[in-house]
């Protein structure tokens, strides 16, 4: 295939459902609303009540706070295709959108696994739980999870930049956003330091980061066994119910995309399309309702703050 150099990319919304695209506004409005309201209230209620500046919540408030950079990330294009018909991106507003969209992905993952330790200590030394996590090493730990992923991902927009010139055959991507996976098979060149280094990243991350959130809930459940009374089992179990949604939410519609990407190569791209859709916006959406649910102090701060703003009306 002869290489060409193009100004922009063609993002893909819903494959051969063009014409029903006005029926999806609707639904990817409401998903972006549910997505921003919810995590930003759930930073705004644990901002507003000191009683809540204790390290389970902290470290949901980071996550919020990931989930927030996640869906303004992919906003401009999803909303732009399915509103205005807007399918084109320039290279360099692509690589931007790529850094953010991964970065608070790996942020994202990084904070599933602070929250499961946070749960492991809570639950195996509950007298030495503020002792332990306190507000100076949350922090260091939060900006350590935000330096690390933007560490990780500093060298990927160089190295397209590398290969920008030529792109062979097309230059219509299979999603609504830019990411690396996308990215990377188009060039000409040779993509083998990309594919390595991705992989890379991966592994450091997102299955480490997995490997570790299981093995920390195989010692919360030795230590949930080694409890003598019912009772205390049960209230053990029930303070990991909310991450354990949280983890299951982030990483099953990651995994089913991997395993899409891997064996579906006959599927059609629609059901690729969908995949991703739901691996960056799932997350996002469920994890406030579900906290906001389970967790009675963000449900109750919630209410109160809405009750607060009635009154003053």
């Amino acid at each position: 295939l002869l290489g060409f150099n193009p100004q922009y990319f063609l993002l893909t919304g819903l494959p051969g459902l063009e014409a029903l695209y006005p029926w999806f506004i609707f639904p990817f409005c409401s998903i972006y609303l549910v997505a921003l309201l919810g995590n930003s209230l759930v930073l705004a209620v644990i901002r507003k009540n000191t009683t809540l500046h204790q390290p389970m919540y902290l470290f949901l408030a980071m996550l919020a706070f990931a989930e927030l950079g996640v869906s303004a990330s992919t906003l401009p294009t999803v909303l732009g295709i399915f509103l205005f018909g807007a399918n084109e991106i320039c290279f360099e507003a692509c690589l931007v959108q790529m850094f953010s969209i991964h970065s608070f992905s790996i942020m994202e993952s990084g904070v599933l696994l602070a929250m499961s330790v946070d749960h492991f200590v809570a639950i195996y030394n509950p007298l030495r739980y503020t002792a332990i996590l306190t507000r100076p090493r949350i922090a260091a730990t939060g900006a350590a999870l935000g330096l690390k992923s933007v560490m990780l991902m500093f060298p990927l927009p160089f190295l397209l930049k590398r290969l920008h010139l030529p792109f062979c055959g097309h230059n219509v991507l299979s999603h609504s956003y830019c990411l690396h996976p996308n990215l990377i098979h188009l060039p000409c060149g040779d993509i083998s330091v990309n594919n390595i280094y991705g992989l890379f990243i991966v592994t450091s991350t997102f299955g480490l980061d997995s490997l570790l959130i299981v093995v920390s809930y195989g010692l919360i459940l030795h230590t949930v066994l080694s409890i003598t009374t019912g009772e205390g089992r049960r209230k053990a179990l029930n303070t990991c119910g909310s991450h354990i949604c949280a983890v299951l939410a982030y990483y099953v519609p990651m995994i089913g995309l991997s395993m899409v990407h891997r064996f579906g190569l006959h599927m059609s791209p629609l059901v690729h399309a969908m995949m991703a859709n739901a691996y960056l916006f799932f997350p996002p959406v469920i994890n406030p309702i579900v906290y906001s649910i389970k967790t009675k102090e963000i449900h109750h701060g919630i209410v109160r703050m809405f009750s607060q703003k009635r009154a003053r009306l």
